[in-house]
């Protein structure tokens, strides 16, 4: 039997026909054009508040989606009726039984180990890092500013943070290209199997890391989570494990994803990155402003007790999906959503809240700040090259290539 023919893809009985829409940000898919503008917006123009999606969660099945941004705020808050406990289908795939650390965790035992984990990625832990941070990235823009042209993803955002937080973890350089295989099919894969498959692969691979570990510490997260304790007891091989695995999907995919979306925007809009060339104090907001309008990421949460979002009855197993995507773009929480604004004043949950607020925000934001103020530096005004015709991932938004030429 087929991995698909063992998830349960039914809709359930108190969900109204009405109701049901369709979402066009699923997994394993992807789009030529503008996926906010031709998909996104069109949302928030004809859809209710709260409407349900027959195959719009990992794995391809039925779940909820929120559309407006105070709503999302508030279920991320809500860690009574609204749980992260097996949204992964990772472990599953992988035929074993773990979770992602502490993204699947719920209180009591989530403040407990990311209290054990926060210090790793406090603003004073990544300010040490600056220095790794600025070096990777003039050293990717060396390769190819004197060309005048670059293929940006497979040439710098699939390389400068990567390179980073494998340092961080502990993972070899050499792998990059096998691990972007792996994390493209986690994040980006349509079938199953083949989701499956990687995350088999990954699992095999960290767990091998792992042990090494404990026979040679290193300086590394890795040698961290073998090592680490909470409430004065080690984590277990499994937990280790999810710890290890959360790192490895976040870390090689959130600032790439990032770094394509935030240089196609000045790519296509020649009068902001102009400004930015004028005006660099405005980029750690322009960054702010950027992960609003081109949020996309899509959050995941199983309903705990029976519970009323927008006048929708919500039971206890249903599955909820928060779109930062959405969430950015609300027309009721800003005004003129879709517009890049340099200097408004930044605001947005596109690396969630509430108790889990993305960890490592300090570190993307470092990055994509270092990222764009080098870059800006070291090429000049640049463009998408002439007839580039821009495709992107679904589920995960993200460019497939993104071609500069200046």
């Amino acid at each position: 039997m087929s991995l698909e023919l063992q998830i349960d893809r039914s809709i359930p009985a108190h969900v109204p026909e009405a109701q049901i829409m369709d979402w066009p940000l699923r997994f394993g898919e992807s789009y030529k054009g503008n996926p906010y503008k031709d998909l996104i917006d069109p949302i928030h123009a004809k859809y209710p508040d709260i409407f349900y999606t027959r195959d719009a969660y990992p794995g391809a099945q039925p779940a909820w989606v929120v559309r407006k941004a105070e709503d999302i705020t508030e279920i991320y808050k809500d860690n009574v009726n609204f749980i992260n406990k097996g949204f992964a289908p990772f472990a599953m795939l992988s035929g074993e039984e773990w979770h992602l650390v502490p993204a699947e965790m719920d209180p009591p035992n989530h403040a407990r180990y990311r209290a054990m984990i926060f210090p790793l990625f406090t603003p004073g832990a990544v300010r040490s890092l600056e220095d790794k941070v600025a070096d990777y990235a003039s050293h990717y823009i060396n390769q190819f500013k004197d060309r005048g042209h670059c293929e940006f993803m497979s040439e710098f955002a699939f390389e400068f943070p990567i390179r980073v937080i494998l340092d961080l973890i502990g993972l070899p350089q050499d792998m990059t290209a096998q691990f972007l295989a792996w994390e493209n099919d986690l994040l980006h894969g349509h079938d199953l199997e083949d989701i499956a498959a990687a995350t088999k692969s990954v699992v095999a691979y960290l767990r091998s890391e792992i042990e090494d570990r404990k026979r040679k510490p290193r300086e590394d997260l890795l040698t961290f989570s073998v090592n680490a304790e909470v409430d004065g007891v080690k984590m277990s091989d499994d937990e280790v494990l999810g710890f290890a695995f959360n790192l490895f999907i976040g870390g090689l995919d959130t600032v790439s994803t990032n770094l394509g979306l935030q240089f196609w925007h000045m790519a296509t809009h020649p009068e902001d990155q102009a400004r930015l060339r004028a005006n660099p104090e405005l980029i750690p907001d322009a960054v702010e402003e950027m992960l609003r309008v081109y949020a996309s990421v899509s959050t995941f949460r199983t309903v705990a007790n029976q519970v009323k979002v927008k006048g929708a009855t919500l039971m206890p197993g249903d599955k909820v999906i928060m779109s930062t995507t959405l969430a950015g773009r609300d027309p009721d929480a800003w005004d003129n959503p879709t517009e890049v604004r340099l200097d408004r004043k930044p605001r947005h949950i596109s690396f969630a809240t509430g108790p889990h607020l993305c960890l490592g925000l300090h570190l993307a934001r470092r990055e994509l700040n270092f990222a764009i103020t080098q870059f800006l530096k070291e090429v000049p005004q640049f463009g998408l090259a002439p007839g580039a015709e821009m495709e992107f991932h679904l589920g995960v938004i993200q460019p497939r290539s993104l071609p500069l030429v200046w």
